[in-house]
């Protein structure tokens, strides 16, 4: 009965930790570029009291064993870099990657990766976010410039009124073999971990990067109604958690009461 109470007290933190990545989510519905979390679990220890196949006494074998659970933990809170929507803007400078593919931005003198493409030129005519950091390879649109196109190969032409071309670029995008393991900063941003290998550059459309796309953002992939039922299911996991302590403190109390 001692070890009910751990085991359902293990189960109630996971299922809290669960409740606290669905808010997170949901924080960020309207998020661009935000990627929803998932929250994995796994058994905890076992105590072994009959291991299967032990032979015993009249020369037998055991088909089963007796095997007691000590309870979940949570393994992992992963990132799904799920397609989010595509939403227009008509602004030329907002980009979305419809495919695989991460905008580089420097940030605080270090190279960090985005799906958000809510740009803007700063004071100097550098694309960057909103929080100023520019994109990479840096490119200044020039001065007099009238239209800015960018293809979805990720060529970047800057036109003036004329129509004549006043400076161009070539924008990349940056992949990795487990995007999973990607370390969250906030503002948008990941950073390089050892679980996501390095980045792998190239053109947009070229092998397996993603395009593009030009007037666009794209939003948060988070499933409001998916998030809704995760949350009714971790709370009713919760509740029962509770059930089973109050159940075995109750058992508790009656083998108490039997020695009065």
């Amino acid at each position: 009965m001692i070890r009910a109470l751990w085991t359902s007290a293990s189960g109630m933190a996971a299922q809290q930790t669960t409740i606290d990545t669905i808010a997170h989510n949901l924080a960020n519905i309207n998020t661009n570029g935000f990627k929803k979390s998932r929250v994995n679990f796994q058994d905890l220890m076992y105590q072994t009291m009959r291991t299967a196949g032990t032979t015993t006494a009249q020369g037998t074998q055991l088909p089963v064993g007796i095997q007691v659970g000590m309870g979940s933990k949570v393994v992992s809170v992963e990132k799904l870099f799920l397609q989010g929507d595509f939403v227009q803007t008509k602004n030329p400078l907002d980009l979305a990657v419809e495919g695989k593919g991460f905008f580089k931005l420097m940030y605080q003198s270090r190279e960090v990766y985005s799906r958000s493409g809510a740009f803007k030129a700063d004071k100097e005519g550098y694309i960057c976010d909103g929080n100023g950091n520019r994109l990479q390879p840096e490119f200044a649109i020039p001065a007099k410039t009238a239209t800015v196109t960018i293809e979805q190969g990720g060529k970047l032409v800057a036109a003036g009124s004329d129509g004549k071309e006043l400076g161009s670029t070539q924008l990349q995008l940056f992949n990795f073999a487990n995007p999973a393991g990607l370390q969250s900063l906030g503002h948008n941003l990941y950073i390089v971990s050892d679980g996501s290998g390095e980045p792998v550059q190239g053109n947009p459309g070229i092998d397996d990067f993603g395009t593009i796309l030009q007037g666009y953002v794209e939003s948060s992939n988070v499933d409001v109604v998916e998030e809704m039922i995760n949350m009714i299911m971790a709370q009713r996991a919760y509740e029962m958690g509770t059930k089973v302590i109050q159940t075995s403190d109750q058992a508790l109390q009656q083998a108490n009461n039997l020695i009065r």
